[in-house]
């Protein structure tokens, strides 16, 4: 049984309306380009600092070595950041830093110099 010319011509509209849509979707996103709320390329600093390490753009640690001078003696000792036993000074065996979960705290009065 043959299609009457009233609903091949319903189908011709339908799918002429289809390709204008396209074609009108398709110049849309030619001119009209979608632009991103954040900049992925260049993050700011403070976006940067939030991250985790790795997933920052440079991956790179967060630790350091570090210049402690003894308040007593004044005596310049090298000390990890994140050290994880107690550091004593050489020549009077103060403590310079004790250990946290992560960096090292400092003694009150160590003034250091990060390497």
């Amino acid at each position: 049984h043959l299609a009457s010319p009233e609903s091949a011509n319903r189908f011709r509209q339908a799918s002429s309306s289809s390709q204008d849509t396209e074609s009108l979707t398709h110049l849309l996103r030619q001119t009209f380009k979608m632009v991103l709320a954040v900049d992925l390329l260049n993050p700011s600093p403070a976006a940067e600092a939030r991250k985790y390490k790795l997933k920052t753009l440079v991956p790179a640690p967060r630790s350091f070595f570090m210049d402690v001078k003894c308040p007593g003696c004044f005596t310049i000792t090298t000390v990890f950041s994140h050290a994880q036993t107690v550091v004593i000074c050489q020549g009077c065996t103060t403590v310079l830093c004790q250990p946290t979960g992560g960096k090292a705290r400092l003694t009150e009065g160590c003034s250091f110099r990060r390497k």
